[in-house]
């Protein structure tokens, strides 16, 4: 048995339902209301928001979704994100051997995990950034709705040159590797400024434009720019499959967040 503790969850029963069955009936109703492109082609990496599931959530069903069409084997899924809570240089990786979730425990990859950290200076070990964080947390329940078998290597970028990170990870993703990044875009415009921000920032993010997204307002632009870098070096293309907001989900059009999900495919 792993020496490593548990990361236990910080937001069920806040972001997402604490009830197992609540929740699984939630996140399968999102992935059933999504509708995808036939051609889509083969997913490897993907790009989903964080925010509360009633608000998320109905665009998260499309990130997942497309996961959920990719045939059953073994994987290890990157999952990237940016801190929110503690501030750090470097990324942060999680020194778990699982993440908790109301639906189970979801394995950390610790030989993945302990060879990144030996291989560069730019990682870290830091649990005291990843144990009130919500923005991987979210994204587990749904993998663990959608994936049969799948190992996690969580990533939580503080202070990093995401252009650093996308050249030294490249090429160490292999076939059987997904990325998953975790990013909500613009937070509390009015909903048509948002929809203007959000919009630019996904034409540039479609087009390859990594200034472009780090110019835009996405509290993940890091972790974006970085799947944007493997994915040049990888020629993954992106899909934008769904945009809205929490205006969009929630009907308040004051204040609003932008909420985007992305494909990219071989």
């Amino acid at each position: 048995m792993s020496e490593l503790p548990v990361r236990q969850s910080a937001v069920a029963g806040q972001f997402y339902p604490g009830d197992p069955n609540v929740l699984q009936r939630m996140i399968q109703e999102y992935i059933d209301e999504a509708t995808l492109p036939e051609d889509l082609g083969t997913v490897r990496a993907v790009i989903a928001p964080h925010a509360g599931y009633v608000y998320s959530g109905p665009t998260a069903g499309y990130t997942f979704k497309a996961l959920a069409m990719l045939p059953p084997k073994k994987r290890t899924v990157f999952l990237l994100g940016p801190a929110h809570r503690v501030y750090f240089h470097g990324v942060a990786l999680g020194n778990y051997s699982a993440f908790r979730t109301p639906l189970g425990d979801a394995p950390i990859a610790v030989d993945r995990v302990a060879e990144i950290l030996a291989r560069s200076p730019l990682y870290t070990p830091a649990p005291e950034a990843h144990a009130p964080e919500h923005c991987l947390e979210v994204e587990v329940p749904f993998l663990q709705m959608t994936l049969p078998d799948f190992r996690l290597v969580p990533m939580l970028f503080g202070d990093a040159d995401p252009r650093e990170i996308s050249a030294e990870l490249a090429g160490h993703i292999g076939e059987d590797d997904l990325i998953l990044v975790s990013s909500d875009l613009s937070h509390f415009y009015p909903y048509a400024r948002a929809r203007q921000l959000d919009h630019t920032l996904l034409e540039a993010l479609v087009a390859g434009d990594e200034m472009g997204v780090l110019r835009g307002e996405a509290c993940g632009h890091a972790p974006m720019v970085t799947l944007m870098g493997i994915a040049r070096r990888k020629g993954w293309e992106p899909h934008l499959l769904d945009y809205r907001t929490s205006g969009d989900t929630m009907g308040d059009k004051w204040q609003v967040v932008g909420y985007a999900s992305v494909a990219y495919t071989d």
